[in-house]
């Protein structure tokens, strides 16, 4: 799970990030994109209560405090798509019933959907296909699988007391020139993001972005056409 808000100060940073050592209130910073801030906690094991007590705690504090340079905009809450059988977890489930994000949305981002490639093989391989004309198929069986498994998700969640705000899938973030999927993210972030101003923040930090700053400079004035 990750959070982020905007540097509102000078002040810089320096953290490391160790597989496994997450401390939630470790700032991350990147140097391609200093208007960020991230936060980043580890994944809810069950019966962890003392890392969901802290990430809650967190959460409240963050939703909810009036300093501006300490409060959270927007929460993304990663649900890996590798683990087909079991997308959501108790852990993960007792997340969305008992921290109270406010007004701070929380996107689920279903991450490594393009494991569910491996998934749409051997369904057709199970079918009798052979491996090649399998993988040929593969691309629109792994294309329902994964509206599948985001209806799945999304029905479990949103029965919960604080539902998420939006899901939003992601595939290959690990690879370089991938930027198509970062824009989705900050797009899907942005339409999430109730207060205008929060959007302005948001995308202006994009500096390179300007389809990004085009297209919400537009809906705004659409907004105050129609006022």
């Amino acid at each position: 799970m990750s959070f982020f808000r905007h540097q509102l100060d000078g002040g810089v940073v320096e953290g490391s990030l160790e597989k496994g050592r997450h401390n939630i209130k470790d700032e991350l910073i990147f140097q391609s994109n200093g208007g960020f801030i991230f936060h980043d906690s580890c994944g809810f094991e069950a019966g962890s209560e003392d890392e969901f007590n802290k990430v809650k705690e967190f959460v409240v504090e963050g939703s909810s405090t009036p300093k501006l340079n300490k409060r959270i905009h927007a929460i993304w809450f990663c649900v890996p798509m590798d683990a087909y059988e079991r997308p959501i977890t108790a852990a993960e489930e007792k997340f969305f019933n008992e921290c109270d994000t406010g007004s701070v949305p929380v996107i689920v981002l279903l991450t490594k959907a393009d494991s569910l490639n491996l998934f749409a093989i051997e369904q057709l391989r199970d079918e009798g296909y052979d491996m090649k004309e399998a993988k040929a198929r593969a691309g629109d069986v792994e294309k329902n699988l994964l509206i599948h498994m985001q209806e799945c998700v999304s029905q479990q969640l949103n029965r919960c007391k604080f539902a998420p705000k939006t899901y939003l899938p992601l595939a290959r973030m690990n690879e370089e020139g991938r930027g198509d999927q970062c824009t989705k993210l900050i797009t899907s972030t942005a339409d999430a993001l109730d207060n205008h101003t929060l959007q302005k923040l948001l995308i202006s930090t994009q500096q390179i972005n300007l389809s990004l700053n085009i297209k919400y400079a537009l809906e705004k004035y659409n907004n105050l056409i129609q006022i």
